[in-house]
């Protein structure tokens, strides 16, 4: 520093700029800590014994355009882990089917579930309007070493 007068002066003055030569590490940095601490929602088992089939197909939808019903032996139904009266199922299934119009309902029922249960589900799919509708099943085990 220079000696001015009956003073010091200054050699440097502040910037007026925002420094930003870190700001890539500090994002990158609040990048790892979401992915770090985020957590992902899995999905309930239900306990449901799912009938067999001799043959079963594949969907090919994205897992947002499926929307899992689970029906268990005693006759509740369950959409994507939420319990729902058996009236209420379109009006769950309604909304869901107008935000996303490719809706697949893959209905998971237990093998015990009475042929009634089924039939009140699928009318209060029809009048929510998802038509296309998918059973899921599991593959005979016949059926399947025959194919390998």
């Amino acid at each position: 520093m220079a000696v001015r007068g009956k003073g010091f002066e200054k050699k440097h003055k502040a910037s007026g700029e925002i420094p930003s030569s870190s700001l890539a590490d500090i994002a990158f940095l609040l990048l790892i800590f979401f992915m770090v601490t985020t957590t992902f929602r899995a999905e309930d088992p239900r306990d449901v014994t799912v009938p067999e089939a001799q043959a079963q197909e594949k969907i090919p939808e994205k897992r947002k355009d499926i929307q899992h019903i689970y029906i268990e032996r005693d006759g509740s139904v369950y959409i994507n882990d939420t319990r729902t009266p058996l009236n209420q199922v379109s009006d769950v299934v309604g909304p869901v089917r107008a935000e996303h119009p490719r809706l697949v309902a893959a209905i998971r029922g237990d093998v015990d579930v009475p042929y009634d249960v089924v039939n009140d589900v699928q009318e209060e799919l029809r009048d929510a309007g998802a038509v296309r509708v998918n059973f899921t099943t599991t593959l005979e085990r016949e059926v399947s070493r025959r194919g390998r």
